[in-house]
């Protein structure tokens, strides 16, 4: 399988049930008792009451509780006139997180990204009913829309539908840029704070968002180098690869063997992960502390069996549009989530911990590198 399925992430929630908050305490000297009280003074009291109601309704608003079984809101809450304000009005997954980090709880972050996060890129995701892309390649006339990734179909009937699909989906840092999200990757990596990133997506843009190379496994590969499907031997021209492709809208042939099909080393249907996941992941799955599961549907295995295999200690933590896998019938107080849209959770967080100002300079100075780059 090539790239991760569906998506990122409206409304805000945790899976532990929020606490009551604490009764209000009469004063032990009051000089007049309950009875006594004058009407201003009942007034005074029923105006705190219902602030402290209001308060608790908004701060609930976008936090699941045992018995509603979580809800939704796409509102934002106004601006905040203080620190502390800004963390009461975050929604309280996000609020939870941040204080880990703060804490020193969060020293190995394992984050498992997928397309959600660069839908705002303007990459589609792939599952979505109406806008993702499988829904979308009737123009290929394939028998099915997976197809366009499978070995079997690339190999033995028509790989033109792929060729047309990648000269549209080429990571070339002109079309299609990293989003926030991506620069927060980049900053949690100069922070120390990150062990690794495993994306699913195909379309190279926390590379180009500047990631160090050994904080990242592209699972399902990538377009920056090319093999032959029939010798299996990489190409040595990866440029001419790319011309052929971007350029000639033609499918690249080996010089080794002269037989084969070239393809970039994303990874079909019928083909297995790089060898860099299966010796990372044992070790990262017992070093990690934390889980970050980012914009993705966890329907593609073994990418999706991640979340699942972190140790029983180890904090998770949920941004997507809704819930999926071991976040949808959880019960622990190691997880939370947050239901809304990937940057605008991310910008929200970055905020809470004091990031903002540093990761919106990172992610300008990011397109900033790769307008310098296409440019030359």
């Amino acid at each position: 399988m090539t790239t991760e399925p569906s998506d990122s992430t409206t409304a805000a929630s945790t899976i532990p049930k929020e606490e009551e908050p604490s009764p209000i305490e009469e004063p032990k000297n009051a000089s007049k008792s309950k009875n006594d009280a004058d009407e201003g003074e009942v007034d005074s009291v029923a105006k705190a009451l219902a602030k402290v109601s209001l308060a608790d309704e908004q701060g609930s608003k976008t936090t699941k509780s045992d018995d509603d079984g979580g809800s939704s809101s796409s509102s934002h809450a106004p601006a905040a006139d203080s620190e502390d304000e800004q963390q009461v009005q975050a929604p309280k997954a996000l609020r939870e997180f941040a204080s880990w980090i703060k804490d020193g709880l969060v020293q190995n972050l394992l984050v498992v990204t997928g397309a959600g996060i660069s839908v705002s890129a303007g990459i589609p995701d792939f599952r979505t009913p109406g806008t993702g892309l499988y829904d979308n390649l009737q123009k290929y006339n394939l028998p099915f829309p997976e197809a366009v990734f499978d070995l079997q179909y690339f190999s033995h009937y028509d790989p033109q539908p792929f060729i047309t699909l990648a000269s549209e989906l080429w990571p070339t840092g002109e079309t299609f840029k990293p989003t926030i999200t991506h620069a927060f990757l980049t900053l949690l990596a100069r922070k120390n704070l990150l062990l690794r990133v495993y994306s699913q997506n195909i379309d190279g843009l926390e590379h180009l968002a500047e990631l160090p190379v050994d904080k990242l496994v592209e699972c399902h590969g990538h377009f920056r180098t090319a093999s032959c499907i029939r010798c299996r031997k990489q190409a040595a021209d990866m440029e001419a690869i790319k011309d052929t492709i971007l350029k000639k809208a033609q499918v690249p042939k080996c010089k080794s063997c002269r037989k084969g099909l070239v393809k970039p080393d994303i990874v079909f249907f019928g083909e297995g992960l790089p060898d860099r996941f299966f010796k990372l992941l044992p070790g990262d799955l017992n070093r990690a502390d934390c889980c970050m599961v980012l914009g993705t549907s966890l329907l593609v295995a073994p990418v999706s069996q991640i979340p699942e295999q972190v140790g029983p200690e180890c904090k998770r933590i949920l941004l997507n549009r809704e819930l999926v896998g071991p976040f949808e019938s959880s019960t622990t107080k190691h997880d939370v989530y947050q239901l809304d849209d990937c940057d605008d959770s991310i910008r929200t967080l970055a905020q809470l911990l004091g990031w903002l100002e540093e990761l919106e300079q990172l992610h300008r100075q990011v397109s900033s590198n790769l307008n310098t780059k296409s440019k030359r």
